[in-house]
This record gives structure tokens, C-alpha cells and sequence, in this order.
């Protein structure tokens, strides 16, 4: 028997191209491929690619240079690139990388067994269509191997909001939201594999309106099934935006026991003029009020959120009223990014902020970030909380998990156990993770 083909796997950017490269390694599995983490031994390389950083094209151009000597060394080697980088470059990728066999957008990746069989024949493949079958539907079956603990759920792609920052709807397309019974079937297959905790993901998730029993479900209702499903102990959800936050979503954070008490809620100034001219629809107020009425459904909500400085025509004043609505909300974590430009968009064609005043910004606002996200940790020493460990840590008898608020927890107890929830007092607060003892 033939031994199998190794493919390696390289992911960048969200946790949807995650889940994507899980499905990706599924799929090349029903045609003889197994995962490697030495991109050395591979057969196949794939680059699963995110196109909302600054030079992400250029870093993937500049990645797959690195390849080269391994070309050479093995002419049967096949290299590929997937995910939004891919939607964007298409063919512009082969011309500048001949090393390139295929490219594959993530709307059409349960093609890749055809593609992978083509380029083995000896073709170069491209595919970057909107095809209108559902993927997740086409994706070959591979073999049913056990899981980790937490995993994440595609159910919804594509925005419709058009952000004058975002390339998304671009790269990714329209929303579109899976039917409920498909997101049930595969919630089910991934607790009968050990999964006890499942992160629902979507460009917009809570935008989410899949056909079900009786029309169409919200993301609420959905969450709702999910959790009767037997050994399903966890549910979350990301990314949101304020203006689909529905009024039975809210309700659901504080009456849904499986709902986890955190939420990643991007609003991206504080500002309404930068708000306004990032064409985000809504106002600082009103995001301030939705943050309310969540804390007001679920008082221990942990937030996080994102924020982008330095957008084309950012004062000091719109920048001193994202620092005020920081203050005000007090996050428990939150990512923060200088502007920079994505071809194609809105926003490219404006004149940007001078790198050094946005920079000088940034700091500024990662300080404050970094001082609320440390004083939320501390705040948990002494307490009980929930953790599903999920790995084995890097000291003898250690074992790594997430708190039922997503912070990073770690035991030293022979007692703790991969895939078991325990209850956890906090000891001690570290810069990322905090030390606790089993109760």
C-alpha cells in the first residue's frame, strides 16, 4: 500500500479560514491526504489567505518565494493558494508566482479534489467563482476522526453592509445563510466526535436567516435548537454587528445557560463623523445603549471589540471620542489596528492620516486597551469559573483551557482532563492567561 500524500496547511487571518482549512484538509482526505506541520515532507502546500491586512498580497507573494527551494528539490511538489487573497488576485497570482498550480476561492474550495486531480494530470487551475450549490453541501465525506473539544461552525458568509474599509464583501460575497438542518447535522456530528463546545461563525453572524421549520430562523432561534442538543455544553458566536443585534438575541444572553457570557462586538470609532463616513449606520449612542441593554439581559458579559485609528479624516477630536467610548464601555479585550487602504474600496480613494499621528494613536489606544483587558483579569483572582480544557500545557501535568468568559486558564492538577469542564478558582493573573486550582 502506497503511503499516503502529506499535505501542509498554513492559515491566516479569522477563525472562518479556520474552519475553512478543517473542510480543506477534509475534502483533499477523501483523495489520500493526510496533514503534516513540517512543510518539508509535504506533497501539497496550501496557503489559506486573509486579505484584510495591510500588504496582505504581498506577504502571501513573499511567502511563497520561501517555496521555491522546495520546488526544485521536488518537482511533484503542488502549491496552492485558497481563501480571500486568492478571490482577490485570481490569475494575477500564477503570472507573478509560476511555482502556483492552483488557486481557489473559499466559496469554491469543495472543488478542490477536482482541482488537485487536474494539477496532478498536469494542468494550473484557477476557480474563484460564486458557484450557487451550497459547498458544505458538495464536500466529499472524509473519515469521521475524533475532535478536539471546542470547534468553530460556519453558518453564515458574505456581508451586505459595505464598510468604506472592508474588502469582505468583495472577497467573499453577499449573505448567504445556511439552511438550519444542515447546521443542526453538523453541529450533532461534531458532539458525537467529542466536541463540547461550538463558536458559530459568520462575516456577520447574527445577520444569520437560515430556512427552517416554519420559514426563515434568526441567529436567536438557531442557538436556541443548538442547545438541546445532548453534550452540547457550550455555544458562541462571532462576528456581530450592532445593527442585526436583535431583541430576542439580547434575551437570549441572559435566559440560554449554553450561551457564554462574552461577546465580540466591533463598532470601530468612537466618533459618529468617522462612524458616518465609514458607512457603518449606526451612532456611538446607539451603540452605547446596545451595550446596555446586553448588560442589562447578562451582567457578568465580558465585551470585546474593534477599532480602527487613523481613517481618512480622523481629527484629534474623533480620536478623543473613540478613547471616551472605550472608557465608558470598559472592554475585556479588543483588537486595534492602524487604517490602512484595501484596492477597491470606498475609503482607498481618501487622502489617509500621516503614519506617525496614527501611530502615535494607535499606542495611545492599545495602552488603554491593554489597561482594562488586565484589570478584567485581575478581576477574576478568587473567583469560581467554568473552564473545558483543551490541551495539555507545556509543564508536566499541565492542562489548558478557556473559561465560560474565553479567557485562557491553565492547572496543574493530574485530575484535569482533555474534554472536561471543571469548576476553577483563579489564583493568579498573568499577561495573557490566568493560573487557577481545581475546586
Amino acid at each position: 500500500m502506497a503511503d499516503p500524500k502529506k499535505l501542509f496547511i498554513k492559515t491566516y487571518g479569522c477563525q472562518m479560514n479556520v474552519y475553512d482549512s478543517e473542510r480543506m484538509a477534509e475534502a483533499l482526505g477523501a483523495s489520500g491526504y493526510v496533514t503534516t506541520e513540517r512543510v518539508e515532507d509535504a506533497d501539497m502546500i496550501l496557503l489559506n489567505t486573509c486579505h484584510i491586512r495591510e500588504k496582505a498580497a504581498e506577504k502571501v507573494y513573499s511567502e511563497l518565494g520561501r517555496f521555491k527551494p522546495l520546488k526544485t528539490a521536488n518537482p511533484d511538489l503542488k502549491i496552492g493558494v485558497a481563501g480571500c487573497v486568492a478571490q482577490a488576485e485570481g490569475e494575477e497570482i500564477m503570472r507573478r508566482q509560476p511555482l502556483v498550480d492552483l488557486v481557489v476561492g473559499p466559496q469554491t474550495y469543495h472543488r478542490l479534489p477536482a482541482m488537485e486531480a487536474a494539477v496532478r494530470a498536469g494542468a494550473r487551475a484557477v476557480d474563484t467563482d460564486f458557484p450557487e450549490e451550497d459547498k458544505f453541501e458538495h464536500l466529499p465525506k472524509a473519515p469521521r476522526a475524533k475532535r478536539a473539544p471546542a470547534a468553530f461552525l460556519t453558518v453564515q458568509e458574505g456581508c451586505d453592509k459595505f464598510c468604506a474599509f472592508c474588502v469582505v464583501p468583495y472577497t467573499r460575497g453577499a449573505e448567504v445563510s445556511r439552511p438550519v438542518e444542515r447546521v443542526l447535522r453538523e453541529a450533532r456530528d461534531l458532539v458525537e466526535r467529542g466536541v463540547r463546545e461550538i463558536t458559530l461563525l459568520g462575516q456577520n453572524v447574527n445577520a444569520y436567516h437560515g430556512e427552517g421549520a416554519g420559514g426563515t430562523w434568526g441567529l436567536a432561534r438557531l442557538i436556541r435548537e443548538l442547545a438541546k442538543i445532548e453534550g452540547l455544553a457550550r455555544i458562541r458566536f462571532t462576528t456581530s454587528h450592532p445593527n442585526d443585534m436583535e431583541d430576542d438575541l439580547i434575551a437570549a444572553h441572559g435566559d440560554e445557560p449554553k450561551l457564554m457570557p462574552y461577546l465580540h462586538l466591533p463598532v470601530q470609532s468612537g466618533s459618529d463623523r468617522i462612524l458616518k463616513a465609514m458607512a457603518r449606520k449606526h451612532t456611538a449612542e446607539q451603540y452605547l445603549r446596545l451595550i446596555d441593554r446586553l448588560r442589562a439581559a447578562r451582567p457578568d458579559l465580558l465585551l470585546s471589540g474593534d477599532f480602527i485609528v487613523g481613517f481618512p479624516g480622523e481629527t484629534d477630536q474623533d480620536f478623543e471620542d473613540t478613547l471616551a467610548l472605550v472608557r465608558e464601555v470598559g472592554y475585556g479585550q479588543a483588537y486595534s489596528f492602524k487604517y490602512s487602504a484595501r484596492p477597491g474600496t470606498p475609503a482607498a480613494e481618501k487622502t489617509p492620516v500621516p503614519d506617525d499621528v496614527a501611530s502615535d494613536r494607535l499606542h495611545r489606544l492599545q495602552a488603554l486597551l491593554s489597561d482594562q483587558q488586565r484589570a478584567a483579569q485581575e478581576a477574576m483572582v478568587g473567583r469560581e469559573v467554568s473552564v473545558l480544557f483543551e490541551k495539555p500545557g507545556r509543564m508536566a501535568g499541565q492542562m489548558v483551557g478557556k473559561s465560560d468568559y474565553l479567557h485562557a486558564v491553565h492547572v496543574t492538577d493530574p485530575c484535569a482532563q482533555t474534554g472536561q469542564i471543571a469548576r476553577v478558582r483563579i489564583t493568579r493573573s498573568g499577561p495573557n492567561s490566568l493560573a487557577g486550582e481545581l475546586v
